[in-house]
Formats: structure tokens, C-alpha cells, sequence
């Protein structure tokens, strides 16, 4: 006898498999601990909230930041946040889905959780190829997307794990051609890129951006993450969330990095400088092909060499992330830049692998 959904009987939990070493370059995450930095902030704070009551100041506080630092054109209403950017995905899929024909197109490779979450609320996929150099057929993604039973078009600028911006005028041109459809632009690397649609979005309908505390504000394990969009949008997206869907202790968190911002747009500042650098040092060496990349992280591939080099990196106490599932990224292997000592040690393993 089955109790749930006959589509689950295939399908596995989410769980993420990464090695753990002392270096952790595989997750994107920052280096930088957000309790030690803001921990007095915080703690200060938290005098003025009572965790035994469900409704706090906190949450308008919060609202009001948020939509201070995204936008001052933009009111509360215009953001729904959420425990990461994750879980604000799994509510748009949620939010969408409309029968068992439902469907949503996106780019591949991409932020791979797409396809997990859209499965857990059976909502389909369908993908796009990238071409070798990262770009995309537009004609083929707006086939997909004009189609009745797409019901979202999902756009990550920057790109997870290839690193790339997209071209605006790209970009404009499915905007404008689907007027009738939701568009999903994922920008959670938006710090490290500077790309936003946030001003496009009162003449934009149809867009809803998502971004997250956890690259640029290194706070991956706070489960903090958000959408932007217009008053309507984020209405009825909000009808799919429970009461009382964050917990008012990492609202007081998350307000209390808004109101420290300076510490992290340093540290974003110090990780684009740490990439760049990476970049150009990988470049200088004739067996890896390094991309270019608008994010925390470099995509690279030393050929058929990749995989002696992976295990050669954990080793070493390095743990890098295979990306080489698409053949698009064949043996491609991606870094997140944590640090300099980090960085250095994995520099000096790359020249120690090559000479070996």
C-alpha cells in the first residue's frame, strides 16, 4: 500500500555528496564565519525579540532593509523571503505547476537543484543546450517557452556552473517575446556580477528575480534567500508558503548582516580580486583551460587529466567540485575562491600535479 504520490517511487531524497576537507573549495561558500564578524550586532539585537511569539517588529525591520539595500523604488511588497534561495525556487515551482503536462525551461548546464526541485512538485523540465562557448540558441529556448504547458522560463545570469553572463540584448529578447510567461532570472551571484534586472521590473510583469544570503553574505548555513518582484507576483507566490514560513531568529540574523553590510561587500570586493587573479594565473598555464567567470567560483578542465587531478586536490585537503556531468563540461572541474591561503594552496597543487 502506497500513501504518497506514485511519481515519488523513483524518485531519491535531496542530498548533497561532497567530500569534506580542510580546504573546502567545492560549494561556493564564503570563507568568512558572519556570527564571529557580526556576533555583538547580533546578540544585541536579540534582547529586543521574544522567540516564544510567532509575530515580531523584526520581520518589518527586515522587509525594510531588504528593500532599502535591493532598490528604494521598490516597497515590502515587492519581496517574499524565504530559507534560501532554494526554498523561494521550490515555491515558484510549487506556485506554478499547474497539472501532470506543466513544464519549465531551462538552460543546461545550470544550478542543477532546478530539476530536483521542480521533480518534488511535479513540475517537468525541459533544457536547452549551451554550445561549447557557453552561448545559447535563443530560437530554441522560445520554442520551449512559447510552448502551453511551459509554465515558468528559468534564466541563472550569472551562470551556475559555467561562470558567464549572458548577453543583455539576449536576455531582452526572451523577456520581451514572452510577456505572457514568468521569467525566473536567478541571480544569486548578483554581487559578484553587478547584473540586475531589479530596475526592469515595473515594465516587466512577467519577471521575478531570486537571490540569496549565502554566496555574498556567507551565509550558507543561515538558510536565508528572497524574491523580487512586482506586488502581484509576489502575492500570489506568497499563497503557496506556510504561516510563519521563517523562523524570526534568522530574521534578526539576516537584518542584522543588512545593517553590517560594509563587512561583506569588503569580502565580495577581496573575493572578485582573489578570482581575477586566480584566472590570470591559470591562463599562464598551457595544460588547464580556465573560463572566465562573473561569480565566486572558476570552471576550468586540465582534459583527460581532470580526474587524477581531483583526487590529487583531495589529497592534498582540497575539495573541489566535479561539474563534468553535461558534456558541455566534460572532465570540467569548478573552484569556489575562499581565501588567499586557500587559493595559494590550491595554486601550488595545480603546479605540483602539472610537474609531477
Amino acid at each position: 500500500m502506497r500513501y504518497f504520490r506514485n511519481d515519488l517511487v523513483d524518485k531519491k531524497p535531496s542530498k548533497i555528496n561532497v567530500p569534506i576537507k580542510k580546504r573546502m573549495m567545492c560549494l561556493n561558500e564564503s570563507s568568512l564565519n558572519p556570527y564571529s564578524a557580526i556576533r555583538d550586532h547580533f546578540l544585541a539585537k536579540m534582547e529586543e525579540v521574544q522567540l516564544n511569539r510567532y509575530l515580531s517588529s523584526i520581520t518589518n525591520d527586515l522587509h525594510l532593509a531588504l528593500t532599502s539595500y535591493i532598490d528604494n523604488s521598490l516597497c515590502k511588497e515587492n519581496v517574499l523571503i524565504g530559507n534560501g534561495a532554494d526554498d523561494i525556487l521550490y515555491h515558484i515551482f510549487l506556485a506554478v505547476r499547474e497539472n501532470n503536462n506543466s513544464y519549465a525551461v531551462s538552460l543546461a548546464p545550470s544550478y542543477f537543484d532546478y530539476k530536483t526541485f521542480s521533480a518534488m512538485v511535479g513540475l517537468k523540465m525541459q533544457f536547452v543546450d549551451l554550445n561549447e562557448d557557453f552561448s545559447f540558441n535563443t530560437d530554441k529556448y522560445l520554442e520551449l517557452a512559447n510552448h502551453p504547458d511551459c509554465k515558468l522560463a528559468i534564466l541563472c545570469n550569472p551562470n551556475n556552473p559555467t561562470g558567464n553572463l549572458f548577453p543583455d540584448e539576449q536576455l531582452w529578447q526572451i523577456i520581451t517575446a514572452l510577456p505572457n510567461k514568468l521569467i525566473l532570472v536567478d541571480e544569486t551571484y548578483y554581487e559578484f556580477s553587478g547584473k540586475t534586472f531589479v530596475g526592469d521590473l515595473s515594465a516587466h510583469p512577467n519577471l521575478i528575480l531570486v537571490r540569496s544570503f549565502s554566496k555574498a553574505f556567507a551565509a550558507a548555513g543561515l538558510r536565508f534567500g528572497y524574491a523580487i518582484s512586482s506586488e502581484e507576483n509576489i502575492y500570489e507566490l506568497s499563497k503557496v508558503l506556510t504561516t510563519f514560513h521563517t523562523s524570526i531568529l534568522n530574521q534578526t540574523f539576516a537584518l542584522s548582516i543588512l545593517e553590517n553590510k560594509d563587512i561583506f561587500q569588503k569580502q565580495v570586493q577581496q573575493t572578485v580580486f582573489l578570482r581575477d587573479e586566480l584566472y590570470n594565473t591559470l591562463k599562464t598555464i598551457e595544460e588547464i583551460n580556465v573560463h572566465p567567470s562573473a561569480t565566486n567560483f572558476l570552471t576550468f578542465t586540465l582534459s583527460d587529466r581532470t580526474p587524477d587531478f581531483f583526487h590529487y586536490l583531495l589529497a592534498n585537503e582540497i575539495a573541489v567540485r566535479d561539474v563534468g556531468s553535461h558534456p558541455v563540461l566534460h572532465n570540467c572541474l569548478r573552484v569556489t575562491i575562499s581565501n588567499r591561503e586557500d587559493v595559494e594552496a590550491f595554486v601550488q597543487c595545480v603546479k605540483q600535479f602539472i610537474n609531477k
